[in-house]
């Protein structure tokens, strides 16, 4: 009885850590700081410039995100599709 309630705990935290990490920014792009990033090239903060670095990783992240999602959901169809196939 005791193994039974231990997988059921392993089985519920795999599950569990499984979906927060769905929706962490993709690899491609980096754990950097955004600001850290635009700032080591040497950009003031606030200048025109500053924010168009923060726009073009903020339009970097989103395409990394969907090509992610794009990847997952492309993944999912063909296993609907080809059920034979591993």
């Amino acid at each position: 009885m005791k193994s039974k309630s231990f997988l059921a705990i392993v089985f519920a935290g795999l599950a569990l850590s499984a979906c927060s990490a769905r929706y962490q920014t993709p690899t491609s792009m980096g754990g950097d700081d955004d600001d850290a990033v635009c700032q080591s090239r040497g950009l003031a903060v606030g200048s025109p410039e500053y924010v168009a670095c923060r726009k073009d990783r903020d339009v970097q992240r989103s395409a990394a995100t969907s090509r992610a999602d794009r990847r997952q959901r492309d993944l999912g169809e063909y296993m609907l599709n080809h059920p034979d196939r591993p």
